[in-house]
């Protein structure tokens, strides 16, 4: 990292008038130099979509001390577009967040948040994916506290050269939170349904919604994200690109594959 000022990257998924990047840009100014790359509008459950099917625009915006910019695209492009078109030079670190709700298990797939961070990593730059666990009311404070305390640690380590950390905080004040724990992603699934309904034009049209199924059996691992969230506790997961399954992998090479057709 360079001797002078802490550069950092900031985006999310939750437009870049959200709360939540208002609140950990006021914490981390006091540390580095930030410019604010982030959606022109909510782009929550946006995955790791890129924009390729039309020109992105951004809109350089006064907010954040004039380096800010409004991106008509998804993380992933602010990211990439922040670090290949809009800032002088790249980050040191690319902070996500802070996201409203939780982005545990299965969650990382769908979330905007993440893949900001992960485009991140992508790119070869260590980074941070930070949300807070509540969707009504959520606290921001701890959350952009705590990761303003663990920003120096992780770039004096070599843990993020390939892997980005997600880092969940309860909304809870400090004296509240029970504990931070490395964890595992746990097992989350949707009981997916969609609502039926009809437009004045006699049109059906489907509105996705679900119940949340937490795994029984995690109910007391603090390993997993999920459970650790639920004792009150932060989890930090390490999550990187490559998702081949291992196990799979040398089964597979245990087979015998015949491509000629022949029985």
């Amino acid at each position: 990292m360079r001797g002078e000022r802490l550069k950092l990257l900031l985006t999310n998924d939750d437009s870049i008038y959200a709360a939540g990047l208002a609140e950990l840009w006021s914490v981390l100014k006091e540390i580095a130099e930030i410019t604010v790359v982030a959606p022109d509008r909510e782009r929550s459950a946006a995955g790791h979509g890129i924009t390729v099917d039309r020109p992105l625009r951004a809109e350089h915006l006064p907010m954040f001390e004039g380096r800010a910019w409004a991106v008509d695209g998804t993380p992933a492009d602010c990211v990439k577009l922040a670090v290949n078109c809009l800032m002088e030079e790249r980050p040191d670190l690319v902070v996500a967040g802070i996201n409203r709700g939780p982005n545990l298990a299965i969650d990382v797939l769908y979330s905007g948040t993440v893949s900001g961070a992960l485009e991140g990593i992508i790119l070869g730059i260590p980074a941070l994916a930070v949300s807070v666990a509540e969707y009504e009311h959520p606290d921001y404070r701890y959350a952009a506290l705590f990761t303003k305390m663990l920003i120096p640690k992780v770039l004096h380590s070599s843990i993020c050269k390939d892997t980005l950390l997600n880092v969940n905080v309860p909304s809870l004040p400090a004296s509240e939170v029970e504990g931070v724990r490395i964890t595992r992603l746990g097992s989350r699934k949707y009981l997916n349904s969609f609502e039926v309904r009809t437009d004045p034009r006699g049109r059906k049209y489907y509105w996705l919604n679900g119940d949340i199924m937490d795994a029984e059996d995690e109910a007391d691992d603090v390993d997993t994200d999920v459970a650790a969230i639920g004792k009150k506790m932060i989890s930090i997961t390490p999550i990187h690109v490559d998702l081949t399954n291992y196990r799979a992998l040398d089964l597979l090479r245990g087979m015998t594959l015949d491509l000629t057709g022949e029985q």
